[in-house]
Order: C-alpha cells, then sequence, then structure tokens
C-alpha cells in the first residue's frame, strides 16, 4: 500500500471510528440512569446537607424511575467522601452533596488537599443558601453579642465551641468572632451538626455557629438560644432574631451555599440531564415551601457553567477572609 493510500485509509478509518464513537455516547446519555443512583452526603445525618439529599434523592426518583440510595460518608470535612467519588468510575451514577466547606474553603484552609475541587469535581446544581444562627447554652448568662465576649474573657481560654468539621462556615464564622473581639476559644471538632448541638444543649461546649435548619427546633423549644442571625437581613422563620451585624458584630453578613456535584469526567451530556432534574425537582413549589419553612434560603440554580465561575469567585473571595483570620493552611 503507497503512502497516499495508507494515508486515505487512515483518514477512512479515523471517520468509521467517531462515526461510530459519538452515537453511542449519546446512546449511553439517552438510557441514563438505567440502575441506582447513589448521593454521597460527606456529614454524619441530620444535618442541613442530610435534609436536603433526600429531598433531591425524592425528586430524581419520580423523575428517572430509579433508586437514589443516600449515603452518609462522615470524615475530614468531606474530604473522605470527596476522595471515594473522584477516584471512582465517571459514569454519573455517583453524586456528592457539595457544600461551599467541600468546593471553596478547604482550598485555603488546607495545608494540602489530596484532590482538586477546582479539576475534579463539577458543581452541576445550586440547590439552597444556608443562614447561621450563633446559639448558646441557655444554662449560661448569655443574652447577648456583648455578654457572651464578656464571659470569654472573664474564662479567658477556657469557653469551647463546636463545628461540624475544622474547615467549615461554622468554624470561620467563630474565628471571625475571635479576631473581631481579641478572644480565645477552644474548637472541638464534630462529625456533623446535630452532634455538635447535642453538646451545646447538653453544656459539654458554650456555643456554635449552627445552620439553622437543624437548629431551628431546638430554638424554638427553649433547649438553645439564638444570639443572631448571619445574614444581613433576618430569617424570616427565626425573625425574632436579628442580624448579628445589628447587635455587636459590624458588617457581618455569610451564609453557606449548597450544590451537588459530580465527577469532572463524567460527560457533559449525563451532567446536562442531571442538572436539568435537579433544577426542575428543586424548583417545585412545595419543595421551596419546605426548604423556607426549615430556614434554608431556596436559589434557582444557574447554568453549569455560570456556575463553576460562581464556585471560582467564592473560593477567591472567602480565601482572602481565611487568610485575614489567620487559617490559611491551618488544617
Amino acid at each position: 500500500m503507497n503512502s497516499c493510500a495508507r494515508s486515505g485509509y487512515a483518514g477512512f478509518l479515523a471517520v468509521v471510528l467517531v462515526g461510530s464513537w459519538v452515537p453511542q455516547a449519546s446512546s449511553q446519555a439517552s438510557d441514563f440512569p438505567n440502575r441506582p443512583i447513589t448521593l454521597v452526603v460527606p456529614l454524619a445525618p441530620g444535618g442541613s446537607n442530610d435534609i436536603l439529599a433526600r429531598l433531591v434523592g425524592q425528586k430524581l426518583e419520580r423523575k428517572f424511575g430509579k433508586p437514589v440510595i443516600v449515603e452518609n460518608r462522615p470524615g475530614a470535612g468531606g474530604i473522605t467522601a470527596a476522595l471515594g467519588l473522584v477516584r471512582g468510575p465517571a459514569d454519573g451514577y455517583t453524586m456528592i452533596t457539595a457544600s461551599s466547606t467541600m468546593m471553596s474553603l478547604n482550598v485555603t484552609i488546607r495545608k494540602q488537599m489530596p484532590y482538586d475541587p477546582r479539576k475534579d469535581l463539577t458543581p452541576i446544581a445550586m440547590t439552597v443558601r444556608t443562614p447561621f444562627a450563633l446559639v448558646v447554652n441557655p444554662a449560661l448568662p448569655v443574652h447577648s453579642v456583648a455578654d457572651l465576649v464578656k464571659l470569654a474573657r472573664e474564662k479567658k481560654g477556657q469557653l469551647s465551641f463546636g463545628t461540624p468539621g475544622p474547615a467549615t462556615f461554622h468554624r470561620l464564622s467563630a474565628e471571625i468572632l475571635r479576631t473581631m473581639f481579641d478572644l480565645e476559644f477552644i474548637h472541638v471538632p464534630y462529625k456533623g451538626t446535630v452532634p455538635a448541638l447535642n453538646d451545646v444543649m447538653g453544656g459539654h461546649i458554650a456555643f456554635m455557629f449552627a445552620d439553622i435548619p437543624p437548629a431551628l427546633a431546638l430554638i424554638r423549644a427553649g433547649k438553645l438560644r439564638a444570639l443572631g442571625v448571619t445574614t444581613g437581613e433576618r430569617v424570616p422563620v427565626l425573625s425574632e432574631v436579628p442580624p448579628l451585624k445589628d447587635v455587636g458584630m459590624p458588617g457581618f453578613d455569610a451564609s453557606s451555599w449548597h450544590t451537588i456535584a459530580i465527577h469532572s469526567g463524567v460527560p457533559r451530556d449525563i451532567i446536562e440531564k442531571l442538572a436539568a432534574a435537579i433544577r426542575e425537582g428543586m424548583a417545585e413549589p412545595a419543595v421551596v415551601e419546605v426548604l423556607a419553612r426549615d430556614g434554608a434560603i431556596p436559589v434557582v440554580s444557574p447554568p453549569v457553567d455560570e456556575l463553576r465561575r460562581f464556585v471560582d469567585s467564592e473560593t477567591v473571595r472567602w480565601g482572602k477572609v481565611i487568610e485575614q483570620a489567620g487559617l490559611a493552611g491551618s488544617e
């Protein structure tokens, strides 16, 4: 076979291969999902991520007619769960509830990361923003931020606060409080919000910044005392609790955000199919009502590419805050 013939044959073969591959990829996407999907929650059951995952799972089950298994894998601030995902197959059958901690804060606060959320994970849909409340044990003589600051100074280095992990908004909020008033606290990390809340109620730790959904019933029952919310405006379900920026922490305005993320190697058509299904399910009035009633802030998810840009901008924004709080590379 001469060189021209070989060249022509190679070109023909390439066309055949490409032609055969494209329909195959499309047929895989059109057939997706044809078996159960796993939605991983990187925290213990009962927190905001867990509540959210079960809502998303219900909507995807109804949409696709396939089971969605919600699996809790707590540990290492979400790193354990994320590693399981990024080291697994990029087939779209495993997703993860990825908060701002996993997608943005970890990048700056961790000394080293065994994965890169900017390269290894693709956020496909934003679901909610979660405001926080600064809560204390009701037995403490603390009814305001000023009271908490006073007690912390009287018991220098003795007051402890809880978080669902070291590289979280819960932790960052407490560190902002610490640096704002030059205080000393003991940080006690847990494997989820609920275990930490239990220890606030039990008097084992003094306070925490808690996401409102799992804390709401406890605040209403008087088992926790809320000193303020972290958002710039009042949260409707806790309208009696003022924003912290108005009662002692000027300029403080923060909330976490939650996405559903997937292995970055998943084909784009499968990503878009999942993203559209999640957006559709989360936009249902009944879902919006449930989330708002529990203290979350439902959001309309932007398209996948726009969401990626938002996550990248948040990584830069909170990276600066983490550095100012002296927490960069601290974990």
